[in-house]
């Protein structure tokens, strides 16, 4: 998409849904926040930003800086050009008015539910707390993403928060060090916490490979025990 019509009126939508976006480099920075302002006439786009955050100071090391946010079911990506720090009132990232942006319509990746024998469970910290390690159960899991149970007694974890780190421990013979990115947070009731819907980051190769092993052992499994 090149209209500057086009992406002028994505660029709104960011803006107006507050939506999350994350910036990441081929280096593997990381940087999620929010789109703040959108200046058609002077040509630039400006991010929230955090002076002092090392996580912005290593992203603004490298040449590449890519920008990826969803709207409702599709990806919006686009290459942040020309990004420096401006400190004044509110400090914040500016960059050029992206040139191009590009959609992506999600695919609905297959996911299952971890059989009742199993009780897989993804390992972190709390970004918030490095002190407390949190073991979460798994919901469900695909190839693109994973559900994860909070509890209501662990400090609550809001939709865009990235998890640099995180060991999705699915059974004896897949553990995953992966990446991810919390994109919806719903709560379920009172006594039961909320749901963690994660997007998955990181994940390539033998990895790929085995979480997809997992995910078509564990249909069979399901699929045979519903045909008994």
């Amino acid at each position: 998409m090149a209209s500057a019509v086009e992406i002028q009126a994505i660029l709104r939508k960011l803006l107006e849904t507050n939506t999350m976006v994350t910036l990441s480099s081929p280096g593997g920075a990381s940087y999620t926040t929010l789109l703040w302002a959108v200046d058609t006439a002077r040509g630039i786009i400006c991010f929230s930003a955090e002076t002092g955050d090392p996580r912005l100071q290593q992203l603004l090391e490298s040449n590449e800086i890519v920008a990826v946010a969803y709207l409702d079911s599709i990806k919006v990506q686009f290459d942040v050009d020309g990004a420096v720090m401006v400190r004044g009132g509110d400090t914040a990232l500016n960059a050029n008015f992206p040139n191009q942006v590009y959609r992506f319509q999600r695919r609905s990746s297959f996911r299952v539910k971890p059989l009742l024998s199993h009780t897989p469970t993804a390992h972190f910290r709390h970004p918030a707390l490095p002190d407390m390690q949190l073991s979460l159960r798994i919901l469900d899991v695909s190839l693109g993403g994973v559900a994860l149970a909070l509890p209501k007694d662990v400090p609550n974890l809001g939709a865009g928060i990235h998890i640099r780190r995180c060991l999705l421990e699915l059974d004896a013979d897949t553990q995953l060090d992966v990446g991810i990115t919390i994109h919806h947070v719903t709560v379920l009731n009172e006594n039961q916490g909320a749901r963690l819907g994660c997007e998955i980051d990181g994940l390539h190769g033998s990895d790929e490979r085995a979480l997809q092993s997992y995910i078509n052992q564990t249909q069979k499994r399901r699929n045979a025990m519903t045909i008994g």
